[in-house]
Order: structure tokens, then sequence, then C-alpha cells
């Protein structure tokens, strides 16, 4: 599956753009879901020590599914193909790593 076909398979699940506030849902549902991943870790090292062993994969995998879910929705409803966003993206971070800045802070590096 490449990532316009999820997009297009998240978007059955989505609710209209014409939705009143649908934009701030999606956003607040992306951070929403980034949180509860963060709360996981959180836990992990909190109960668990730190143990990578003790992950629980297939949990966090649920979460970044849903994390992937909101990037696609809200994606396509700033017209934006999930292909192009991850393309860019790796553009991006390939100029980054050939300017040796791959490590520094800010966007415009």
């Amino acid at each position: 599956m490449d990532l316009d076909e999820y997009q297009r398979g998240a978007l059955r699940t989505a609710a209209p753009r014409d939705k009143r506030n649908e934009l701030l849902h999606l956003v607040l549902g992306l951070v929403g879901e980034s949180g509860e991943i963060a709360e996981k870790f959180k836990k992990w090292v909190r109960d668990l020590d730190s143990d990578e062993s003790r992950i629980d994969r297939a949990d966090i995998a649920k979460e970044l599914g849903d994390v992937l879910w909101y990037v696609a929705v809200l994606a396509d409803y700033l017209d934006l193909s999930l292909d192009d966003v991850a393309t860019a993206n790796l553009a991006k971070l390939a100029s980054r790593q050939g300017r040796g800045v791959l490590s520094g802070s800010g966007d415009n590096r």
C-alpha cells in the first residue's frame, strides 16, 4: 500500500470537510493521539524502568496508526497528497544530511 492509497482509505472513515470545526477537530485529534503515545512511554519510564524489552509494541502500533490516520486526513483537508508530504520530508532531511545540519535545530537550516 502506498501513502496516497492509505490516505484514500482513511477518508472513508473521516467526517465531511464541511462539518463545523472539522479542521480544529483534526488538529486536536492529531495532538491527542501523539500525546497518548507520549503518555504510554511516560508510564514505561515510570513503571517499567525504561526496559525496552517491556514496550508493548502492539499497543504502540495501534496508537501510531491513529496518528497516521489523523495525518492522512488532515493532509487531505489541506489538499495535500500524503505521498507528496512524505517525499518532500525525505528530500528535506537528505538535504540537511548532505549539508551536515541534520542534527541542528530549526526548519530553515
